[in-house]
């Protein structure tokens, strides 16, 4: 079996790949390694994967039909795209709004009119974002609950991805499933995340930046249980392309306030950290928490990671990667 994965050299487009590869899947990963962290770190991500045989790497901006098709190239009979490209990062979306539009719009578009030229006319699993809920108050948020009132354009480019797929199955009758992340944290994390800005400013005994008076609670979920619901979501789209809904959870089910994860990094780290209170910056959220029972039904889903060894684990890795 072949799989396409967009976004390769990114955070958990990097341990799909890697996992699919595990699991005797030919990859062929796209990634444009834009700047918007550090490409060192996805050049480190790409290097795991470019020693393995049956990997290969191309660099392309999704968003650029003609750029995309010439990276797939002669591995057009792929049975599956795995779109994970995106322009990430809520707060920057309110800098940058047309990026976002780009590619996670214009991509989404690219992806999808790619997959109706390719023989196979591969299903697709795409990544969404718990940011789609907005400022919902009705907790857990649940795939059913109403999501027209986006809170940031990153949300906003989230959904209309999802609306975007939505038009491609009634139109044209590709298969598709998107997966609402929650926030993901692990070994190869983004830098502009909070287990990284934490963890990096704890070691060096800077202050750390606690918005809305640390009143603040997310749904953090360790990557490899994120990647095992990204791959059972692969299974089920493969074997009954017909039966499948349109959007799936993939959070922990268990909001962790922010004091009790910056408790955790402390822990793991062996020192205190300096608290910055500050208020709650715009296009944030105080609380995320995921009603997984749909993906825990079709796609097998169980996180089984808590905070008190996903971090320990995070900040092993960080220690060794930053030599801290």
């Amino acid at each position: 079996m072949k799989a396409i994965v967009t976004g390769a050299a990114g955070f958990i487009g990097f341990h799909t790949a890697r996992q699919l590869l595990r699991e005797g899947w030919q990859v062929v990963g796209i990634d444009d390694l834009n700047a918007y962290y550090p490409v060192a770190l996805k050049e480190t991500r790409l290097s795991v994967l470019e020693g393995q045989e049956d990997f290969r790497f191309a660099r392309a901006d999704i968003s650029d039909p003609a750029a995309l098709k010439a990276a797939i190239g002669a591995d057009d009979d792929a049975d599956i795209i795995v779109h994970l490209a995106a322009q990430a990062g809520v707060r920057y979306s309110i800098e940058n709004p047309s990026a976002y539009v780009s590619a996670n719009v214009q991509g989404q578009v690219t992806v999808f009119e790619q997959a109706l030229t390719m023989p196979k006319r591969p299903p697709v699993v795409y990544a969404s974002s718990s940011s789609v809920y907005g400022a919902n108050e009705k907790m857990p948020f649940s795939e059913s609950d109403a999501v027209d009132r986006p809170v940031s354009v990153y949300a906003a480019t989230k959904r209309a991805g999802e609306l975007l797929a939505h038009s491609y199955g009634q139109v044209h009758g590709l298969p598709s499933t998107g997966l609402r992340f929650f926030t993901v944290y692990g070994p190869y994390g983004r830098p502009d995340m909070a287990p990284w800005l934490f963890t990096s400013a704890i070691l060096k005994g800077e202050p750390i930046r606690v918005f809305n008076n640390g009143q603040m609670a997310r749904d953090f979920t360790y990557i490899e249980d994120i990647v095992s619901g990204v791959l059972g979501a692969v299974k089920r789209i493969l074997d009954r392309p017909s039966d499948v809904a349109p959007v799936y959870n993939l959070g922990n089910s268990s909001p962790v306030a922010l004091n009790d994860f910056i408790a955790e990094i402390e822990k793991a780290t062996g020192r205190e950290a300096i608290r910055k209170l500050e208020p709650m910056p715009p296009a944030d959220v105080p609380r995320t928490y995921a009603d997984i029972e749909l993906a825990a039904r079709d796609l097998g889903f169980s996180p089984v990671t808590p905070l008190s060894k996903g971090i320990p684990l995070f900040v092993e890795w960080f220690r060794g990667y930053n030599g801290a």
